[in-house]
Order: C-alpha cells, then sequence, then structure tokens
C-alpha cells in the first residue's frame, strides 16, 4: 500500500465514535456513513469535509442520489486506499416494480413503456435469477449515468434524449436472493462486484421475465466486512459537531 497504509491499519469511525471536533485526521480515517435519500454521494463528503476541517475527503463507491445506505469515506492519508474498498464486494436491498420502465431504470424518471405482468410467477423470478442472474454477466451501463463518453458524462447525453453507444461490461453477482414477491413487485437481496448497476439488473430481470421493470428503492447494506447497521447517521454528525452536544450512540 502507498505510504505503508493498509485499510485494516486505520482507525473506522461509526456509529459508536467519532473524532473530536479539531481532531488531526490528517493520518488517515474512514467513516462509515448512512446516506440519505435526496443526498448525491458528493453532498455527503462535503458535508463531512467542512465538520472534520480535513480537506482531503473522499467516497469510496458511489450511491445514486435516490438511494441510500453505507456510503464509505476516506479522510487524510486514508484516501490511499479507496481503490482497495471499492474492490470489495457490496451487498443491496433492492425494491423493483414489475410492469413499466423508465429511462433511468430508476424512479427518478416517469415510465415510458408499459407491459403485462399477470403471468409472472414466484417460481418462476426465481428460476430466472438462477439461470440468468447469479455468477459472471453482462450489462449495458445506462445512459443515466456518469461514465464519460467522448469527453461527456452519459447522462448529458441521456438529459437531451439522446442514447450513444457504449460497451457491455461484465459484473459478478456473488448471490441474488429473493425476499419478497406480490403481484407486481418484488424485493431482491443482492451481493454483487464493484460496477454493478442494481437498477440495469432489475431492467434486464423484468425483460427477462417478459414484461418491463424499474428500481423503485435501492439501499446498500454493506461494503465487504463494513455493515450499515454500524454507520453513523447524518443527524448524529450534525449534532456533535454543529451544535456541540455529547456523541449519541
Amino acid at each position: 500500500m502507498p505510504s505503508g497504509k493498509s485499510l485494516t491499519s486505520l482507525p473506522v469511525y461509526d456509529r459508536s465514535l467519532l473524532p473530536e471536533p479539531g481532531s488531526d485526521l490528517s493520518a488517515g480515517a474512514v467513516f462509515l456513513v448512512d446516506k440519505p435519500s435526496g443526498w448525491s454521494s458528493f453532498d455527503v463528503v462535503k458535508f463531512l469535509r467542512n465538520r472534520i476541517r480535513t480537506r482531503k475527503t473522499g467516497h469510496a463507491g458511489t450511491l445514486d442520489p435516490l438511494a441510500t445506505g453505507l456510503l464509505i469515506l476516506c479522510a487524510g492519508r486514508a484516501t490511499k486506499v479507496i481503490s482497495q474498498i471499492q474492490e470489495l464486494p457490496k451487498r443491496y436491498h433492492a425494491q423493483v416494480q414489475l410492469g413499466a420502465s423508465t429511462p433511468s431504470q430508476d424512479s427518478a424518471t416517469e415510465p415510458d413503456a408499459h407491459a403485462p405482468v399477470a403471468h409472472i410467477t414466484e417460481e418462476q423470478v426465481r428460476n430466472v435469477l438462477k439461470e440468468q442472474f447469479s455468477g459472471t454477466i453482462r450489462q449495458l451501463p445506462p445512459m443515466y449515468s456518469a461514465l464519460w463518453k467522448d469527453g461527456k458524462r452519459l447522462y448529458t447525453y441521456a438529459r437531451k434524449g439522446l442514447e450513444v453507444e457504449r460497451a457491455h461490461r461484465e459484473v459478478v453477482i456473488h448471490d441474488i436472493r429473493l425476499v419478497s414477491f406480490h403481484e407486481d413487485r418484488m424485493e431482491l437481496d443482492v451481493l454483487c462486484s464493484k460496477g454493478t448497476y442494481v437498477r440495469t439488473l432489475a431492467h434486464d430481470l423484468g425483460i427477462a421475465l417478459g414484461s418491463l421493470a424499474h428500481l423503485t428503492g435501492l439501499r446498500r447494506t454493506a461494503t465487504g466486512p463494513y455493515h450499515v447497521d454500524d454507520a453513523v447517521q447524518i443527524d448524529q454528525i450534525r449534532s456533535f459537531y454543529d451544535k456541540g452536544h455529547e456523541f449519541t450512540r
């Protein structure tokens, strides 16, 4: 590791402990934060950076604004292990709406097409997940994504109603389970590799079931050994640093 830093040697701050205001974190620190819906990943980085007074702060794996859950932030020299954290498998709880697709493949945009769902059974879903969405799979990155194409983010083209050519990518679905199924809705538990678009998985699953689908909710529950149950809430951070209250667990 650069500068001798490794992930296991760094202090990890979570819901049980935050560094005191004014602490010198230049040697490196990792924060587990529960990102709320409506915040971009950079919003969370900026929020924390302004309170720990450590300019060198970044996140180790983005979450879409509508998604919630575990966002790992690295401060000081811990930014050198961001790539190490990004390589860890990630677990998500996903809510999927059957019968309609959206341009963004989630509820950030309105449905643009509809399809029947009455033929879909729970058994069919389980079979399709096992046969087509387990192990190494190929995904076409969504147009509403931050990937670069000819010097522009893909979402800049998408917002103009344009679709540009992009290459399929291989990702790994380590484990995928149907948590619940009810007519036109389902919930999934997904353990996947870096680079997996869960909303694309929902979109492709709808097609594989002879219908359409889009993601209506997404929560990252874990990254490697780190779990969202241990993550600190935004309100805890605000209360501790802004209001000077004693840190409450």
